[in-house]
């Protein structure tokens, strides 16, 4: 690889001489289209929420086989988490990003036509590893892509993506819900607005299809295939002919020098014997952030604002509520992040989310149920529990 550089012509320079500041325009698109993934990984999990009492009534379901349904899709998400990372190495991440795209498309239209529950859960396992492959490339790609000066401001596009994808999929529900008049009524060509609902998700993922047709393959992809020509292209269109060439020489040597081949045993201290701390910290970390509860509202808010009196279009409604201002706390995270720390916002979130969730426990706990067996809240604990969980 280093004597092809020796290779690069000598007049490039001059010909690129107009092109040696990176094309920021160029690294933002390609990030967003990446960042699409995040996108969809977001209307994909939150687009359930609005269809539960569809799944029951379509596929006379139980408690049991309707949590069924509604996790089916995090068993993809896992599988496809695991494996990305290496089939990235032997396919590319362009190239996994496309398949995982076509997942997401035919996930879509599966879910919403499905005749029967084991269909349902088929198709939303296939979106769960559209999800899992998406959510480990598409902001490695975006690492590999973006210039240092402004690569960890990219790479947040895609935790907001999520959280946009999350509040376009519950304004979605809400829109068709109210067009039907209820998601179990028929909607358009005599299928019910919970089926459109997860129709609606084909529309981002043939956008996030098509752009990546248009995307570059990763610069460092391309140098470990000893693809060095189509690298020096990519390079130079990202960052202008001189930047590019000393990137692509940075590529080269630390490729060069890199000759260990991650493995399981890395995970222990050779000194003690023990699995490493850091380990163990990344582990919990990674553990609590799913255990923190806001799944809860995120995938049954219709259905648990609905058991306490909530109308379905209100439930539907508070969901959006919920996604907004989530959007505004990401937004408002990204901004103090570098100014107070990440610690210190680990703290005030999980503290968060421990009194909230506090106080909507106590507040579901003092329910009363209704002949019909549902739960019914006071107005004063109703009021309460809905804003600890928009909180």
């Amino acid at each position: 690889m280093t004597n092809a550089l020796a290779s690069w012509p000598a007049t490039e320079s001059g010909r690129a001489a107009g092109r040696e500041e990176a094309s920021s325009s160029f690294v933002v698109l390609i990030s967003c289209i990446a960042a699409l993934g995040g996108f969809l990984f977001g209307f994909d999990s939150g687009v359930v929420n609005g269809t539960i009492d569809g799944l029951q009534a379509t596929f006379q379901s139980d408690s049991v086989g309707t949590g069924f349904n509604v996790a089916s899709m995090l068993l993809g998400c896992a599988v496809g988490a695991f494996f990305a990372g290496r089939l990235a190495d032997l396919i590319g991440r362009r190239s996994l990003l496309i398949a995982a795209s076509v997942f997401f498309v035919a996930s879509a239209y599966g879910s919403g036509i499905a005749g029967s529950s084991l269909d349902f859960v088929l198709y939303r396992v296939l979106g769960g590893l559209a999800v899992g492959a998406a959510s480990v490339i598409a902001p490695a790609y975006i690492g590999e892509v973006a210039p240092a000066r402004y690569r960890g401001q990219l790479i947040t596009l895609q935790q907001i993506a999520i959280i946009a994808g999350l509040f376009s999929s519950f304004v979605s529900n809400y829109l068709l819900a109210g067009m039907a008049g209820m998601s179990t009524a028929d909607l358009w060509l005599g299928f019910d607005a919970w089926r459109w609902m997860f129709w609606m998700e084909i529309a981002p993922a043939a956008l996030f299809l098509t752009g990546l047709l248009f995307i570059p393959e990763s610069p460092r992809y391309l140098v470990v295939c000893g693809k060095i020509e189509k690298a020096r292209k990519v390079l130079i269109k990202l960052y202008g002919s001189g930047e590019g060439r000393s990137k692509l020489a940075e590529i080269d040597a630390s490729l060069a020098t890199d000759h260990h081949r991650p493995k399981f045993s890395d995970l222990i201290d050779s000194a003690t014997g023990r699995i490493r701390k850091l380990v163990w910290v990344g582990i919990g970390l990674a553990t609590f952030q799913q255990l923190v509860g806001i799944n809860v509202v995120f995938y049954y808010g219709a259905v648990l604002w609905q058991s306490v009196g909530f109308s379905e279009s209100d439930a539907l409604l508070i969901n959006v509520i919920s996604g907004a201002v989530s959007i505004g706390a990401c937004l408002t995270t990204i901004a103090l992040i570098d100014k107070i720390g990440r610690k210190p916002l680990l703290w005030i979130g999980s503290v968060g989310m421990a009194i909230t969730l506090g106080i909507m426990t106590a507040a579901f706990a003092s329910a009363t149920l209704d002949a019909d067996g549902s739960l019914r809240l006071t107005d004063t604990m109703g009021t309460l529990a809905l804003l600890a969980a928009i909180v």
